[in-house]
């Protein structure tokens, strides 16, 4: 007993000595070593790790290592590591192996570098490895399929690549497996229909190919899929909607041939999202989610289901971009919470006075007269155009600003997630989708970045508008005539060191007058990196009006630098004849390029 208060007595003096703390010396040393590859440089070996090192954890950030004590309390082992969110420039130690009953290993929100070490392979209790948000290539080792104690394992936003190796199907007690935001490729490997445990299953934004397989639909306790712009092919398995466990479904960006909507048998749903996958044919008769409802951008035609009122009182509910019509139903603009449907072919009802925005319910482009380009959409049929525009400046995001004799407009209306604005002169904003799983209210505008793009002496680039899924500028009010569309960018959410908020991709397609002129567009890529302007100019002939959308089609990273950050984002609009910019010659050349005259 005397032994035993003198060591906790002497403790924080001596342990310069390895025999003061009760973690194995040679767990000590395996520290050590990992340490110095992750570049941990502030671990403090003159203290005792088990108890004497700082614990500090928030929402983005986590310093902990953790011991347990074997049931003499005369030796502890290390059980838990998680350094989260500290950028650390290292790569991954195969040494981890060497803490034999290490439990949970995360390394989230890192600057690390280099592939996974096979060696871990050999982990023998280790139940959960995060290593979401680093810098992490190549494939995942074979060798990983050997942990049969394995749980969770998560490498969302890194840069890995090649094929899911086969045995992967052997991981016997997976619950979690998170691919996302990656560049994987092939097929999924059959051996997965071996993963019966299985609870959450991630894999949107990769290259796979082939058809989405059956065997996910065997996984009887699945709780949550996401495979948003995976690569897969439709159709839907049918075996898949009718998961009676199924809460979380988030599938888009299929291709493939059409295919009517899957039936449904858990018709209550948290997220359903079934988002630009080829559907065709009417929407389902009944169903309920609580939170977000996502049949946009398919080509659904037919009148919005009488059950669908019982939707009322879910948050979200997005049909945008279908071939939907008959009329609008009442209760969607009088009683709903947030609604699009906009981009449609309804039919417009003669006891309605419509606006572009009814309530919490985005009408813009949604009847069947809006295709015709020469008139405004028929929304906006009491705005009145005070002048015809022969050029147009937006300032997206900001403030009025004049920048090189140009006056450019503000544009500040905060937005909402099925939201219309006439936002200035002749001019108006669509935004369409909200974003998932950051935990805050929804922001659509980035406003003053204090340390934006160096070079930036305009201030253009201080601010911008984002959206979670599509947002389009559309001037009502311009000449008939040819211009030049200057659409100005900067990265102003990621960075530009050695931070784990430098590894973000944003991703997104730009429409221009309905037509696709840039597909997975990213921003730093084009600009050489994130807090650089980039300047991007189209012809365009214009009838009246112009349309400049951007999409984001599931692609890039969804967790930098916090979860829910993704989506395009610009941070200006010049539009100018092009007569005062180019000779008609090259002008026609460059509608040619761009197919857009």
């Amino acid at each position: 007993m005397l032994l035993a208060v003198l060591c906790v007595t002497l403790l924080p003096f001596a342990f310069g000595s390895i025999n003061t703390t009760c973690l194995l010396p040679e767990e000590v040393d395996v520290l050590r070593e990992i340490g110095r590859k992750l570049g941990k440089n502030d671990w403090d070996f003159s203290r005792d790790p088990c108890v004497g090192w700082e614990i500090y954890t928030n929402e983005t950030y986590d310093n902990n290592v953790t011991c347990n004590t074997e049931p003499n309390n005369a030796i502890c082992h290390v059980i838990s590591i998680s350094l989260k969110g500290q950028s650390l420039p290292g790569t991954l130690p195969p040494e981890f192996v060497n803490l034999p009953y290490l439990q949970y290993l995360d390394l989230a929100r890192n600057y690390l570098s280099g592939t996974i070490p096979p060696q871990w392979g050999s982990m023998e209790r280790i139940l959960n490895i995060s290593l979401l948000a680093n810098r992490l290539t190549e494939s995942i080792p074979k060798e990983l399929g050997n942990i049969s104690t394995l749980k969770s394992l998560s490498l969302e936003d890194n840069r890995m690549g090649g094929t899911i190796p086969d045995e992967l199907g052997n991981l016997a007690s997976i619950e979690r497996l998170f691919l996302s935001s990656n560049f994987f490729t092939g097929e999924l490997p059959g051996s997965f229909v071996n993963l019966i445990h299985m609870k959450e299953f991630r894999i949107s934004s990769n290259n796979f190919s082939g058809k989405i397989p059956d065997f996910i639909g065997e996984w009887k306790n699945l709780t949550g899929l996401r495979m948003q712009a995976s690569g897969l092919e439709g159709p839907i398995p049918h075996n898949i909607t009718l998961l009676t466990s199924l809460t979380d479904l988030r599938i888009s960006d299929l291709r493939g041939p059409g295919t009517p909507c899957p039936p449904f048998k858990n018709t209550s749903y948290r997220n359903l999202i079934l988002r630009n996958c080829m559907l065709i044919g009417e929407l389902p008769k009944s169903l309920d989610s609580t939170q977000l409802l996502d049949f946009s951008f398919n080509k659904l035609n037919g009148s919005i289901p009488e059950r669908f009122i019982d939707l009322t009182y879910t948050d979200n509910i997005y049909l945008t971009g279908n071939y939907l019509s008959g009329s609008v139903p009442n209760w969607t603009i009088t009683s709903g919470s947030s609604i699009d449907l906009s981009y449609n072919n309804f039919t417009i009802d003669g006891a309605w006075d419509y606006r572009c925005q009814m309530r919490q319910t985005n009408l813009f482009a949604s009847f069947s007269t809006d295709k015709d380009s020469s008139r405004k959409v028929s929304c906006l049929k009491n705005s009145f155009c005070p002048r015809n525009l022969s050029s147009l400046y937006i300032n997206c995001g900001g403030e009025k600003l004049r920048v090189g004799g140009m006056e450019y407009e503000s544009d500040l209306e905060p937005g909402g997630s099925s939201y219309f604005s006439v936002g200035g002169t002749g001019w108006g904003f669509s935004n369409t989708g909200n974003f998932l799983d950051e935990g805050r209210r929804d922001s659509y505008v980035v406003g003053q970045v204090r340390c934006g793009v160096q070079t930036d002496t305009s201030g253009l680039y201080t601010s911008a508008r984002t959206s979670a899924l599509s947002l389009t500028y559309y001037s009502f009010c311009m000449l008939t005539g040819s211009y030049i569309v200057s659409l100005h960018f900067a990265e102003i959410v990621f960075t530009d060191d050695t931070t784990y908020s430098s590894l973000g991709r944003r991703v997104f397609d730009i429409y221009i007058q309905g037509k696709l002129v840039e597909e997975e567009f990213d921003i730093s890529a084009r600009a050489g990196g994130a807090r650089k302007s980039y300047v991007k100019t189209y012809p365009v002939n214009v009838t009246r009006s112009l349309e400049i959308r951007l999409y984001w089609a599931g692609k890039g990273t969804l967790n930098i630098p916090v979860r829910g950050n993704y989506g395009p984002l610009i941070s200006a609009i010049s539009v100018e004849p092009c007569k005062l910019l180019l000779t008609p010659y090259v002008f026609d050349e460059l509608c040619d390029a761009h197919d857009l005259c």
